[in-house]
């Protein structure tokens, strides 16, 4: 199958999907830690999540994909951010409608982070049975705190974030949509990934390997079953989002995926 055309449209299904994913995570948050005060909200178009401040998922989605975002709009989005005490973040498509970054450096707001989202579409070949010799089983809530530790673990080189990657086995579990996948080698938890499902996208995150299990295809394994899954729902496209030149990316690519396009978080505090 062709992979479709990178325009608007495809765009709109890719930011939605992810946009999706995410808001049914802080839907979750809010339950299992409800003194948060997780929250999220369609502001014309533009979905802005709070998962708490300093959160990395406390941002928008979507800002342009529906159409061009306008001052008015921005205040909106603004308020609901600094109305709980957080910065405000945009995730922003260059396939967005209008001149988003114009009306966003007008305001005060500067890059802080650049994101490939590469995609491509699901095919017969992603029915293959997964490789033998790495066990792939998935975690729900009794499984989440182990499954946590291992993701966490894969992010020990950035101690900034392990909090946060430590907490969300209390979260994914229990996020609709979503399913924690591990990959064992020789009995132990070597690697994490999730599977995010939403309109025939399959929205592949999540991915963390322990120090002492890389180089041996823990991930390629996980991204082979997370694969094999997408298909069985209907899922169509899968996307993964990674920063430039990453391991991520240099493994999403090795599976035939391919960069639609490169976003920039614009940042205002």
């Amino acid at each position: 199958m062709p992979a479709p055309l990178v325009d608007h449209a495809l765009a709109v299904r890719l930011e939605g999907a992810e946009a999706a994913a995410n808001a049914r995570f802080v839907e979750a948050r809010a339950t299992v830690a409800p003194a948060l005060g997780a929250t999220w909200r369609d502001i014309d178009g533009i979905s802005a999540l709070f998962d708490g401040a300093g959160s990395p998922l406390t941002q928008t989605f979507g800002l342009g994909m529906a159409r061009p975002a306008d001052a008015a709009t921005l205040d909106a989005v603004e308020t609901f951010f600094r109305s709980r005490g957080a910065a405000v973040d945009h995730e922003v498509s260059p396939l967005a409608l209008g001149e988003p970054l114009p009306l966003l450096s007008g305001r005060g707001y500067v890059p802080i982070e650049l994101t490939d989202v590469l995609f491509r579409p699901l095919t017969d070949a992603d029915d293959a049975a997964p490789d033998a010799g790495i066990a792939i089983t998935t975690a729900g809530p009794e499984a989440g705190e182990a499954w946590a530790h291992a993701a966490a673990d894969g992010w020990s080189e950035h101690p900034e974030v392990v909090p946060f990657v430590r907490a969300l086995g209390a979260v994914y579990p229990h996020t609709v949509g979503s399913t924690c996948f591990a990959a064992s080698i020789d009995g132990e938890l070597a690697a994490t990934g999730v599977l995010a499902v939403h309109g025939g996208v399959a929205v592949l995150a999540g991915a963390s390997t322990r120090p002492a299990w890389r180089r041996r295809g823990a991930q390629t394994a996980l991204l082979a079953a997370r694969l094999r899954q997408a298909r069985q729902t209907g899922c169509d496209l899968a996307m993964i989002c990674a920063r430039p030149g990453s391991d991520s990316h240099r493994n999403a690519e090795r599976r035939g995926f391919q960069v639609a396009y490169t976003r920039i978080k614009w940042h205002l505090d």
